[in-house]
């Protein structure tokens, strides 16, 4: 019987990690330079807007006080998803970063939400603002958020991890929300137009809305084991029974365990006359540098190995006997 397990071998496995914690330090430097910025010039947003009756620049100040939380957040899940792997926790505390990822989601949602009906309110009878000093200060807010969102894509990946992208939509929240803040005040300044003021919240928290739910959306799909959305399922599964030998491939699940760090487990089924190593290494070259997944777990059968189908598998399995 020729049966072998393979959980990649050590010098890639090692340099995918590698790769991994590089990017992640990264990640923190950007963070903790965004994470400062956006708490000095919170509070001078927040007291602008009360000095001002602002709600474009209260609402941004409320949206960064989230944002300062959540930056925070993603800190520490980083903090935490350094931390090694024991016997409770085999894979460690990666997922600590999706679960930050999508606290601040929920965060954006419920921000939004705050400001939109603030806004309503202010239909009614919109107050009197200060434009002027509202739009200096929001124009410093602007120039402080864009160069938070600068060391965010500048130190770290804000396309391929999900939780950084998560505190850069909260920095490209509050840049439109500045924005937001001068288009309404030169409004108000030229034209004494005051409805101006929620109109432009109300604009600028749909957006923010529309962020949001891609990041819950992104972070569900990786808690449910999704498959990655860079990685075509169908297309790997044809490319391993292509490999000469292998009769069918069953069992291929491939998952997300944290941004940038996907897994791989399937079973082959092989010829019995051919070599089980020799086409586990070819399997092993293949999902590593074609696919970039450096974390394949890979099961060789043949005619003499048989098990029940595993009830969440995309094919039923059936008693084969291949010679």
């Amino acid at each position: 019987m020729k049966d072998s397990h393979h959980h990649s071998n050590g010098h890639l496995h090692d340099h995918g990690h590698s790769h991994h914690n590089e990017v992640t330090e990264g990640n923190k430097k950007g963070l903790t330079i965004a994470l400062f910025i956006t708490l000095g010039i919170m509070v001078v947003e927040f007291a602008g807007g009360l000095f001002t009756n602002s709600l474009a620049l209260l609402s941004d100040s409320g949206h960064m006080l989230s944002d300062t939380a959540a930056l925070a957040l993603s800190l520490l899940a980083f903090w935490f998803a350094s931390k090694p792997a024991s016997a409770k926790r085999t894979y460690g505390f990666h997922r600590f970063e999706i679960l930050a990822a999508l606290f601040n989601g929920i965060a954006l949602f419920l921000i939004a939400g705050t400001i939109i009906w603030e806004a309503y309110l202010r239909f009614f009878e919109p107050p009197a603002v200060s434009s002027g000093i509202m739009m200096l200060i929001a124009v410093i807010g602007l120039a402080a958020n864009l160069a938070s969102a600068w060391s965010l894509m500048r130190k770290g990946d804000v396309n391929k991890n999900v939780n950084l992208k998560s505190a850069y939509t909260h920095i490209i929240g509050d840049v439109l929300g500045s924005l937001g803040a001068i288009i309404a005040g030169l409004f108000m300044f030229i034209f004494k137009w005051y409805m101006a003021d929620p109109i432009i919240s109300v604009f600028v928290s749909v957006l923010i809305l529309k962020s949001a739910w891609g990041i819950i959306a992104s972070t569900v799909h990786i808690l449910m084991e999704g498959t990655p959305s860079s990685v075509n399922h169908k297309e790997i599964k044809e490319a391993l029974e292509k490999i000469d030998g292998v009769i069918e491939v069953h069992d291929l699940h491939i998952w997300t365990i944290t941004s940038g760090l996907d897994s791989l487990s399937c079973h082959l089924l092989i010829n019995d006359s051919k070599d089980c190593f020799k086409i586990l290494q070819e399997a092993i070259h293949m999902v590593e540098h074609h696919y970039e997944i450096h974390h394949p777990t890979i099961q060789i059968e043949n005619s003499t190995i048989y098990h029940k189908d595993c009830g969440y598998s995309l094919g039923s399995l059936r008693k084969r006997i291949v010679r």
